[in-house]
């Protein structure tokens, strides 16, 4: 919205500031971050009064999660708010990738809300069908993914590029819109995984988001892209913006997430930043690159894909328990242990995913 003033920067100079993405993404950060500080509490205590007993804590699950019953969840509303109100703020609404990447966190955050509503009134211990939700999600995301592709330039639109690679693509096709939404419906749900711990999913997002709000900058910007030798796409530079105000919002619900939690995201704000994070991937053409900042999340993800296959083939489990942070807890690891040391190792993926841009 405010992005609109750069149009007056002939006249008035003062305005000039308005075309730069750095700066609209920095005010989308503090506006995310002002935004959750100021309405979190409000948010927390209305939840709470909803909710009565607040998020079901797993029967089987360490007996050091007891404690947490009560707790409210839906937490994910104070993180979409801050980013929906602060990127309709400060990003250049004419692009088509932002309302994309809007389409598939408010989308992904409805059906996270709807599943988090049937679980906390008891309609439904496990909440949303797990193949309506996935048939939900694969809808929206494939919608997205087909828009950023008809909003593309050639054939790059529908190539799937490799890093450290500069001329390799593999071309797609039509093909792109499954592969596309495959990525962004991953990983929504690997994010959504992940989210067990007080402050262990937010944290990684945050990281990814700052990693990818990079990525989209540089492959928004052509001479940039031209230097790095990455595939450039008009456009794309806005989304660094939603990804400043991710950052911001999370940092904000952290304030609260922070041990002993005050409330959970859910799979309100779970799913709802797996599937931003994903769409910013595929509509920068970074996809592989995700599977490297995001690996925490694949990790997560495929621990509990072994786990599952494993007991159904052969009746016996490969960790104590699934997703692995909870592995890590029945082996003896505190519940900061876990949370701090999956932080570092999503820093040193980031590190590698972003070595990407230049090793070529």
């Amino acid at each position: 919205m405010l992005a609109y003033l750069q149009n007056f920067a002939d006249d008035f100079s003062v305005f000039n500031i308005f075309r730069y993405i750095t700066f609209r993404t920095g005010a989308a950060t503090m506006t995310a971050l002002l935004f959750v500080f100021l309405f979190g509490p409000m948010m927390i205590e209305v939840l709470r009064f909803r909710q009565g007993k607040g998020q079901p804590i797993r029967a089987d699950g360490p007996q050091t999660h007891f404690k947490k019953a009560g707790t409210p969840t839906m937490g994910g509303l104070m993180i979409l708010t801050g980013v929906v109100v602060s990127a309709l703020l400060w990003s250049d609404l004419s692009s088509p990738y932002v309302w994309c990447v809007l389409l598939v966190t408010l989308g992904f955050g409805s059906i996270g809300f709807y599943d988090d509503y049937l679980k906390v009134k008891g309609a439904s211990s496990k909440g949303f069908s797990g193949r309506a939700r996935l048939s939900f999600e694969a809808l929206i995301a494939g919608a997205a993914v087909y828009v950023m592709m008809r909003a593309g330039e050639g054939a790059s639109a529908t190539a799937l590029t490799l890093p450290f690679l500069k001329e390799t693509v593999i071309q797609l096709g039509i093909f792109f819109v499954v592969f596309g939404a495959f990525v962004i419906v991953g990983a929504g749900n690997a994010v959504n995984l992940t989210d067990g711990l007080d402050g262990l999913a937010i944290v990684p997002v945050m990281i990814a988001a700052a990693s990818f709000g990079l990525i989209a900058y540089l492959a928004g910007n052509i001479r940039f892209a031209d230097y790095l030798q990455i595939h450039y796409v008009a456009g794309t530079g806005e989304l660094a913006v939603l990804c400043g105000a991710m950052i911001g919002a999370g940092l904000g619900f952290l304030w609260f997430n922070a041990p002993p939690a005050a409330i959970f995201m859910g799979d309100t704000g779970s799913l709802a930043l797996g599937g931003m994070i994903g769409a910013v991937a595929v509509a920068t053409k970074h996809e592989i690159v995700l599977a490297i900042i995001g690996g925490i999340f694949v990790m997560e993800a495929l621990s509990v894909i072994i786990q599952v296959t494993s007991y159904k083939l052969t009746g016996k489990r490969v960790f104590k328990m699934a997703p692995i942070h909870h592995h890590f807890e029945q082996i003896g690891w505190t519940e900061p242990q876990v949370v701090i040391r999956f932080w570092i190792v999503a820093v040193v993926l980031a590190l590698i995913g972003l070595s990407t841009l230049k090793l070529r």
